[in-house]
This record gives structure tokens, sequence and C-alpha cells, in this order.
């Protein structure tokens, strides 16, 4: 009886396995490693790849230190190269290296190949397994050849010349349908695309969203086709670009995972937090300069936070919008006056309608009058330079050809802090005969 219920617990397993990878993947990555090699172990390596491809990179890599080492080897011979070379550089070299000692030459040339490239450049992304299609074939020896060595996830063929430059770009539907002795030139299309192995995750982004390809040839400087960067690796580089921007704004690292270890976060995470730190004793000191008016008027204490909280907000929204037309490259640095004069109008309307709000709520809480004026040419100012704040930074540092979203929410928080409190705080100061 035991024993038939662990065959169809197996069975049910390699069912979900196989008609539900991506969900299989996400339930195994919840698992601690050495579980999730007990579950892919006991099923065929063909189910057991579909779901290794689709976890993390890191749980992937950890995955395989708990395999046994003929399973791993069929798991990395059998799973896309680009994502076994992705999770063997999250090994420590000598780990990597007993994995690489375990291939031929071939398929040990083709992972070197690839972890040779930085992660996240076009070679590191490309698939080197690629149909060869000369230009001198017809529609029926195409086929044969296609055939024959039954390429994954491709929608088209790359015709290469004799001395295997990239020549044209062929659709698999219109081989399918063309006359067996049509030659495949007559039928190729140009290549309207191609990268470098070493152009960034952001080149192959823009060249993507540009020509809205399926396929990115990967070509060397004397243009021969080295690889293929395949639809799955696109929409993976797109999402990749994606989230690196979120995460960079922050001052996370790009490689952090949900499940990363602990001193990895640390190690990441603690010299930003460090700067922060110091960010917030500058703005601190400001507040510091004007002790004796806070003692004197105690209440401009207590509406700092709104000053600093409305601003910090205003600028947040301002490098939103400009962080993503920068991303999908709707603008450029040299739009910067055109963008800032146009945040400049909203942040002064916004400024002035959210002033009339704020100054009302605070007449009504301090009977003052003066209090009331402060505190609305202070949320005027605040916002204006919050809202042009947030399209200057990250221009400047796109400008000086760094990232654009490296942590610049710390810098804006740095800068509304700021502005907030020395508007608000000076002004008070310079009117302080009408508090």
């Amino acid at each position: 009886m035991t024993k038939d219920l662990d065959n169809a617990v197996l069975t049910l397993n390699r069912e979900y396995l196989t008609r539900y990878p991506v969900e299989a993947a996400g339930v195994l990555g919840t698992m601690r490693a050495r579980d999730i090699a007990l579950v892919l172990e006991a099923q065929p390596v063909r189910q057991a790849s579909a779901a290794w491809e689709r976890l993390s990179p890191d749980i992937a890599a950890e995955v395989l230190t708990c395999t046994q080492e003929p399973f791993a080897k069929e798991i990395l011979s059998v799973a896309d190269p680009v994502i076994s070379a992705r999770s063997l550089t999250r090994l420590p070299s000598e780990s990597r290296s007993r994995f690489m000692q375990m291939f031929d030459e071939e398929k040990r040339t083709q992972l070197l190949d690839l972890l040779q490239y930085p992660e996240g450049s076009a070679g590191s992304l490309m698939d080197t397994r690629f149909v060869i299609i000369n230009d001198n074939m017809t529609a029926k020896e195409a086929l044969l050849r296609l055939r024959r060595d039954k390429p994954r996830f491709t929608r088209h063929l790359f015709l290469l010349n004799r001395e295997g430059g990239l020549k044209g770009m062929l659709d698999i539907q219109e081989l399918a349908i063309a006359q067996g002795n049509d030659p495949v030139s007559s039928i190729a299309k140009p290549v309207t695309a191609a990268v470098l192995p070493v152009a960034s995750r952001e080149e192959v982004v823009e060249e993507l969203e540009k020509y809205k390809l399926s396929d990115l040839p990967v070509v060397d400087v004397n243009g021969k086709l080295t690889g293929v960067i395949r639809y799955s690796a696109l929409v993976n580089a797109v999402r990749e670009e994606t989230s690196a921007d979120l995460l960079t704004m922050v001052g996370v690292s790009i490689n952090e995972r949900a499940l990363s270890k602990t001193w990895f976060v640390v190690r990441k995470r603690l010299p930003w937090l460090e700067i922060n730190l110091l960010t917030a004793f500058l703005a601190a000191s400001v507040v510091g300069i004007f002790e004796s008016t806070i003692a004197r008027f105690t209440a401009l204490a207590v509406l700092l936070p709104v000053v600093a909280g409305q601003s910090g907000n205003a600028g947040a929204q301002a490098l939103a919008v400009t962080m993503r037309g920068l991303a999908l490259r709707e603008i450029r640095t040299h739009h910067w006056r055109r963008v800032a004069l146009k945040e400049i109008g909203a942040g002064f309307i916004n400024g002035m309608v959210i002033a009339i709000t704020t100054a009302a709520g605070v007449f009504v809480w301090s009977r003052s009058a003066g209090l009331s004026l402060v505190i609305a040419v202070s949320m005027v100012i605040s916002m204006i330079a919050a809202a042009v704040s947030g399209v200057v930074i990250p221009m400047l540092l796109s400008a000086a050809g760094q990232d654009p979203a490296q942590s610049s929410s710390i810098i804006l928080t740095t800068v509304t802090d700021v502005v907030g409190f020395f508007s608000f705080l000076g002004i008070a100061t310079l009117l302080a005969a009408l508090l």
C-alpha cells in the first residue's frame, strides 16, 4: 500500500512538473535546497530540468551542490546553456571547476564561452546553439537541416555566407510554405539589428523595444554570428533591467534576491545606509541652525514633518516619471530643460493648491495668520525645488555616465529635507514678528 502511494505521489509530481513548470518552480523556490534536490532527483531529467531552469539563479546553484554529480551533469546538459552558465557563476570557483570537469570538450567550451562575458552582457544572454543555414541552400535542404538539429524556442533562422558572416534572416513559417527548390536567399529578409557580445543589457533591451524582435543575433567584430538571444532571454533582460532600476534607486544591489544570504544582504545594503545616515545628519544640521527660532516658536517643530513629507512626495513623483522616461528612452539628457520647466509649472500649481489647504488647516489649529503664511510660502518653494530635483538628479547622473537610478532616492530625500527645512525655518525667522 505504501509503495503504491509513493508511486502515485511520484506520478503526480511528474505530471505537475511537466504541465506546470513555472508554478512548480514557484512552489519549489519556497523549500530548502536539499529538499528541492530530492524532489528533482526523483523525476526524469527533462521534467526536472524544466523546473530547475525557472528557479532563481542563486537557488538553482545551491540545488546543484545538493544533488548527486551524475544528476547534476544531466541537468546542466539538458538545460538552456545560458541558464546553466548563469547558475554556475553563483558557485565558488572550486565548485564551478568541479562541475565543468564533468562535461566533454564541446559542452565545456560552450559554457566557458558564456562564462567569459560579464553578467548582464549580450554574450552572457546568448544561446550558442543555433542552426547553421548557408545562403546557397534550398528551402528543402534548410528544412532537412532544421529537422535534424531540432532547435529549441526559435522563430527565425539566420543565413550565413561562406565566411560565417551574417547575411539575412529567415522566418520559419515562410520557410515551411516555400517551394522545395526555392533558394533560401530569395525568401530571406535583411537583418534589422545585431549586437556585439560585450553589449550591455541596456543596449539589448533598447534593440528589443526599437525593432520588436523575438530573436536578436549576436555577432563578433568581424560580423560573424556567435549566438542568438532568444525571446525568453530578451523578456528576462527587460524584467531584470526594470527591477535593477527599482533596486538601485534605494541602494539595494541588483544581485540581491529575496532568499539571499543574510551576510550578503548586510554587505550590500550597509554602505548605503551609512551614506543615508550622513545625509540625515546634514538635514538635522539645517534644523540646528534655527534652534533659537524653534525654541521661541515650538509650533514650528510640529509642522516641520508636514513640509518635508509633502516636498518628498512631490520629488518622488518627478523622479519616478523622469526615471521611467530615461529607462524607456522617451527622453535624453538634452531634454532636461523641457522636463524641468514642465515640473516647475506642475510644482508651482500643485504647491499653490497644497499651500492654500495647508494654510487653512494650520490657521484652524493655531489661529495664527503669520504661521499660516510662513508654511504656505515654504510649501510652494519646497515643492518646486523638489520637482526640479526629481528631474535634475537622474539627468546629472546620466550625463556623468553613471547609472541614473543609483540611489537617486537617497540623494533626493536629502535635497528635499534640506530645502524644506531651510525654507520653512528661514521664512519663519524672517517673519518672526508675525508669529
